[in-house]
């Protein structure tokens, strides 16, 4: 068995890159831009006001009196300029005139048809913002994931389209006899599959595209017609059958099927028959069929491979520490991934492991947002003790 450390290593060694394709700016959110985006244009690209006011020709002290002769709105600027004595009516986004130094705010002035008084001292450039106070010419965003702010930037940037990463088309596979879909009615000896249903979500969740494909029997000719259908992927990800049973039979089709093997288990729980490599020309990652070995793996894994995929930095889960919540007994020699629930009692960080951790728990594993990390033949840990943990 190897470590997660370099299972996960393994793992990513086998996802490169994907190629990329430009999409218009509105199709953009939530895609990974490759390439950096340069500003065709300067903002803003002239001084303007940011308040609605008085540009004034002068700084001006309380008291001070000014001729208004004009007025300056956003997309309708003045078209004179200013002597010293001399005011604009202006509004938020206008142009600054030609000549003025200072915007008096509405609130501080008093007016009597075209004269305005001050009622606060307006120094240079109150109320300005200056030309390229955001971004200028030439300036770039660089590659990244891209939310709703960022596509602001962009449009503000007068960017239309964006190259971005494909994104990663990942085939699931569940096998075994006793698996029937949602809405079947099980036999006595059946179960519903629910790992491809989490497994999906996540794959979407990461930015890639999910193909559930037919559930695969626990024969070698119906797994074989089930890979074939993975043509195309860019990952195969395969739950169940990766152990060691007579009737578990994903290792041994991969294998006839030219598996390039990277690893087969791993020191970890739960998950510890993961398999991972290449088949048919594309990455596979085999999955136990436990469900929440299963999910807690795609978090480890899977998840990480994606990323990798769309060429994102860093793409190994983030580990974060927090206060344990309660006394955890002493770890054996694998690395124990615990489901756990963050608190934040008088704003401490703390992470509390659920009592059960049977991997077939689905019931403890949607109340989790946490997976403390026991690292192997770590010492019993009383509450109050700093603990790694990963949040999912």
């Amino acid at each position: 068995m190897i470590s997660v450390a370099e299972a996960l290593a393994r793992c990513l060694a086998l996802a490169a890159p994907l190629g990329l394709e430009t999409l218009p700016l509105r199709a953009a959110n939530g895609r990974v831009m490759a390439t950096p985006a340069v500003a065709k244009l300067t903002q803003p690209p002239f001084a303007a006001s940011a308040m609605d006011g008085y540009a004034l020709g002068a700084e001006a002290a309380i008291g001070d009196s000014f001729t208004v002769i004009g007025e300056a709105g956003a997309g309708h600027g003045f078209a004179g300029a200013l002597t010293a004595k001399q005011a604009t009516r202006i509004f938020t986004g206008a142009p600054l005139p030609q000549g003025a130094v200072t915007i008096a705010i509405q609130e501080d002035i008093s007016a009597t048809g075209d004269q305005i008084t001050l009622n606060a001292a307006a120094r240079a450039g109150d109320n300005i913002r200056p030309k390229g106070q955001d971004f200028a010419l030439g300036d770039s965003l660089q590659p990244r994931l891209l939310r709703p702010n960022d596509l602001a930037l962009l449009a503000a940037m007068n960017v239309a389209k964006v190259q971005v990463r494909r994104r990663p088309i990942v085939a699931l596979i569940a096998s075994g006899d006793e698996l029937v879909m949602p809405g079947e009615d099980p036999g006595p000896d059946q179960i519903i599959a629910s790992n491809t249903f989490a497994l999906a979500a996540m794959v979407e969740a990461a930015g890639g595209e999910a193909r559930m494909l037919p559930i695969a029997r626990d024969t070698e000719a119906s797994l074989r017609a089930v890979f074939a259908l993975s043509e195309g992927a860019d990952l195969i990800v395969t739950v169940g059958g990766a152990s060691v049973g007579d009737h578990d039979l994903v290792g041994k089709v991969a294998a006839d099927l030219g598996l390039e093997r990277a690893f087969w288990k791993i020191a970890m729980r739960p998950g510890k028959p993961l398999m991972a490599g290449r088949v048919l020309g594309i990455p596979m990652l085999g999955l136990p069929g436990n469900p929440v070995s299963a999910i807690v793996c795609g978090h480890l894994f899977m998840v990480p491979m994606l990323k990798a995929m769309l060429g994102l930095p860093d793409p190994a889960p983030q580990t974060l520490r927090a206060t344990l919540g309660r006394d955890l007994p002493a770890n054996g020699p694998r690395s124990h991934y615990m489901r756990a629930r963050i608190s934040t009692p008088n704003g401490t960080p703390t992470v509390t492991a659920f009592e059960r951790q049977d991997s077939a728990l689905l019931t403890i594993l949607t109340q989790a947002d946490a997976l403390i990390i026991l690292p192997p033949d770590s010492p019993a840990l009383p509450a109050g003790s700093l603990v790694d943990y990963i949040a999912i």
